[in-house]
């Protein structure tokens, strides 16, 4: 069962990256994706974490609202 949790979950973190619009705009290069992770990564390492997940979590916020749709958290 472990398993198809992962696997769900997997499945619903690559959905966010679609729903984003980055598939599109970065023309399915996952270099570049995992390039843009790592920099997010990177920006909450920085010091200003707490500001910057308020800040990307209101856009969440906002992109689930405008589809209808609840996010969890």
């Amino acid at each position: 069962m472990k398993r198809r949790e992962r696997t769900k979950h997997l499945i619903e973190l690559g959905g966010l990256v679609v729903k984003a619009g980055l598939v599109d705009l970065i023309d399915d290069d996952r270099t570049v994706l995992l390039g843009l992770l790592a920099e997010a990564a990177a920006k909450l390492r920085d010091g200003n974490r707490e500001q910057q997940l308020a800040l990307w979590r209101r856009r969440g916020k906002r992109i689930f609202a405008a589809d209808g749709l609840f996010a969890d958290g």
